[in-house]
């Protein structure tokens, strides 16, 4: 009966997915490389209220002007009239550069969100495109992409809010809508910069990803057949382990890493003060 219930049902995605993604290399690279890609052997400073304030202006600034100048500069968007930026990643800019401890602004998010929100926003475009009407529904068109984006993103738990924008852009900005499939490389220049201005920026007095895919420990996951194997031999279907508690683990709890590092739920954003307090609660215990 509770399968006729939809508040019973529950997805996860990395419960079929983690078990096929390798555990980051960080511990086996040098760490000064390591370092640029936000490993850290110690837990970060704290470096107060303002001074991440100051990186965000910086980053801000350079990730936008990198990516404006650049695509004034790259013939093939020049020839087809790519915008030298696309609108929703101002808003993706934020995340970026000062909420970097946010789930949204981690990798899998960002790259994902944007990706999607741009396939999917082509593809909605070009089907409406098929009518005769088109000018006349493309207000339906944007509401559809902008509900799909977000639905998905959250199916597949790469949730990134400017991407609800840029998959709306794709449908509704008539510049937009004219590049077609190449949107999406254009989508894709611009999460490469800003991501790559991020790296730089992020980590000279900060840390950045908090992870890159999940911040569950990819090590201890096994596959399904792999959990039924290892419950036969012990007999202990029914309890679980550690691992497999964390495993399931639905991004709605704040999780404590060792070092006292805080991963945040998905839904959940807090200011710079507030994460400080958080952390210094985390450390005490």
């Amino acid at each position: 009966m509770s399968r006729l219930n939809p508040t019973s049902w529950i997805f996860d995605i990395d419960r079929y997915l983690n078990p096929y993604i390798p555990s980051p290399p960080w511990q086996h690279i040098p760490y000064p490389v390591a370092y640029i890609f936000g490993y850290r052997r110690d837990k970060p400073k704290s470096i107060g209220t303002i001074v991440p304030v100051i990186w965000a202006f910086i980053g801000i600034f350079l990730a936008l002007s990198v990516i404006e100048l650049a695509s004034e500069r790259i013939p093939s968007f020049v020839e087809r009239g790519a915008p030298i930026i696309v609108g929703s990643f101002g808003a993706g800019a934020v995340l970026e550069f000062y909420a970097i401890e946010s789930p949204l602004a981690q990798p899998r998010n960002f790259f994902g969100g944007q990706v999607i929100a741009a396939t999917i926003g082509v593809s909605i475009g070009k089907l409406f495109l098929l009518s005769s009407n088109f000018h006349s529904i493309q207000w339906l068109g944007g509401a559809i992409s902008c509900a799909t984006v977000t639905s998905i993103m959250a199916l597949t738990k790469t949730i990134h809010p400017p991407a609800g924008a840029t998959g709306l852009l794709a449908v509704v900005d008539n510049r937009l809508l004219d590049l077609g499939w190449f949107f999406i490389p254009v989508v894709l220049f611009n999460c490469t910069i800003m991501f790559g201005v991020a790296l730089l920026v992020n980590n000279i007095q900060r840390a950045y990803p908090v992870y890159w895919w999940t911040p569950e420990d990819l090590k201890g996951i096994k596959t399904e057949g792999q959990r039924e194997s290892v419950d036969e031999e012990k007999g202990q279907r029914t309890d679980e382990s550690d691992s497999e508690r964390h495993e399931r683990h639905d991004g709605r709890e704040i999780i404590m890493k060792p070092g006292g590092n805080l991963v945040l739920p998905q839904n959940l954003f807090l200011m710079q003060e507030e994460l400080q307090l958080l952390e210094e609660i985390a450390n005490r215990l």
